[in-house]
């Protein structure tokens, strides 16, 4: 029977009940009820989100007050153009990196009142991974240019990579950082910011929001990548094998 008729008949009952029934049956209905709801929390889940919890992933909005999500993988606005997370639509990461992109968001809006975390990716399961490497339109010498190997695996895979930007509350938009998520090209790689900036392919406010989130994102045990200002790890390739498993 589903949960609202349960309910309805279980209020008709009451309703039509001596009150010492009424009484005995309210103890009864919150016992009945209470597994009920956990049963329909779980069918409400996604399938891909018990995994990644089964496996010790945290929810980062559970874990980090006033961040936000949202996973470009779970729409087609990325490179791709395809959505492979499906239902999924919270990021996960390691219980320990959450904890320290805890403490870039608490720096970052106590220097920067209005501002938060916009999260764009977080864990990428192997199965994941798979998907885009398997989709992507190249030559397999070319494809580790743009997205990892899966034999191998990349840092998202274990769960310790996190592509963001800044969120500017007031404004109701992200902070301009000269180019959009997943684009690949110069203007996106911090090791060629002078460079584009000389060029007139960047601005100085572009580079300097950049500089806002690397700040707060380094100064918390986080480390950029030179081809993309969003990606930042909390533990090498190393570490992050000998920590942890990767993510099916």
């Amino acid at each position: 029977m589903k949960r609202s008729a349960l309910i309805f008949l279980t209020l008709a009952i009451a309703c039509s009940s001596p009150k010492s029934d009424q009484e005995v049956f309210s103890e009864q209905q919150r016992e009945e009820l209470d597994p009920i709801r956990e049963i329909d929390l779980v069918e409400e889940m996604p399938e891909l989100e018990m995994t990644l919890r089964d496996q010790g992933l945290v929810n980062v909005e559970e874990e980090i007050p006033g961040i936000m999500v949202e996973l470009k993988y779970s729409t087609t606005d990325n490179f791709f153009k395809q959505d492979v997370y499906g239902d999924l639509t919270k990021a996960f990461l390691q219980p320990e990196v959450a904890e320290r992109l805890k403490k870039a968001q608490e720096m970052l809006q106590a220097e920067n009142p209005g501002y938060t975390l916009l999260v764009y990716d977080g864990v990428r399961p192997s199965s994941v991974q798979q998907i885009l490497w398997d989709n992507l339109d190249k030559p397999d010498s070319l494809k580790p240019l743009y997205v990892a190997d899966p034999k191998k695996g990349s840092l998202h895979n274990f769960g310790v990579a996190v592509d963001l930007t800044i969120f500017d509350t007031k404004a109701d938009s992200t902070l301009d950082m000269g180019t959009s998520y997943d684009y690949f090209g110069y203007p996106a790689y911090p090791d060629r910011e002078k460079q584009m900036l000389s060029e007139g392919k960047l601005t100085r406010a572009q580079i300097a929001n950049r500089d806002i989130l690397r700040k707060v994102m380094t100064a918390n045990g986080f480390s950029g990548i030179g081809s993309e200002w969003w990606h930042f790890n909390a533990f090498s390739r190393k570490e992050a094998g000998e920590k942890f498993e990767i993510i099916k």
